[in-house]
């Protein structure tokens, strides 16, 4: 995932549709049996890496951030999530993200392991958050090798009737209009309810490096 930062996608509106191609009938207006929009919406929460976080660079020396003086850079790549909607698994609904690490060091003399922090944290709403876990992954060099590469896989558990839409939402969503109504044409989305209880139900999974103010500075300014 080439993506620093991923805002979950909850709603393909009729007012949305054109932009989001991959959406295809969910959220088509459909007129031959009056006007309604399709929605189909997942439990299952996006997944993305926040800006600024998919990398890390450590340096020989601190405080000299120049380019001679950095031992090793590593990235977070290939993020991906495993998630089942089956409501026979409990309230809870399980998100399992896998993602790689990538790393290069400028010395090679000698085998090395290199510990590095990451995080996973579960938002709701794009900004409250709901959980925060921190692990960790460990790259090994064999003596002479300029690269490693890890995979790491963390679980991330979210309340399933808090990500459900509520009946009457849905109804309000889905119910179908006859054209010629003074409301066939409005996106549901517009009415401030609607759009508030779809952003309460809204949930990402966000993983990223674990960085100090120092690195996340780094990141953000070079």
């Amino acid at each position: 995932m080439n993506a620093r930062r991923l805002t979950a996608t909850v709603l393909c509106s009729a007012a949305a549709l054109s932009a989001l191609g991959g959406c295809k009938t969910k959220g088509e207006i459909v007129v031959d049996q009056g006007v309604g929009i399709t929605s189909i919406r997942s439990t299952c929460p996006a997944v993305g890496i926040p800006e600024y976080t998919g990398d890390v660079t450590l340096f020989r020396v601190a405080n000299d951030r120049t380019a001679p003086n950095i031992d090793l850079v590593a990235a977070m790549t290939d993020v991906r999530a495993q998630c089942s909607e089956d409501a026979t698994a409990g309230d809870k609904v399980t998100s399992t993200v896998s993602f790689q690490v990538q790393a290069r060091r400028n010395d090679t003399a000698g085998a090395r392991q290199v510990t590095l922090p990451y995080f996973v944290t579960v938002l709701q709403g794009g900004s409250a958050v709901i959980s925060k876990r921190v692990g960790n992954v460990t790259l090994t060099f064999a003596d002479g090798e300029q690269r490693a590469q890890v995979s790491g896989d963390v679980n991330a558990f979210i309340d399933r009737a808090a990500a459900t839409l509520p009946q009457e939402i849905r109804e309000r969503i889905t119910r179908k209009r006859k054209a010629g109504d003074t409301d066939a044409a409005v996106d549901p989305l517009s009415d401030p309810e609607v759009k508030a209880a779809v952003a309460r139900s809204s949930f990402e999974v966000l993983v990223g490096f674990q960085l100090n103010e120092t690195q996340l500075a780094y990141n953000a300014t070079r």
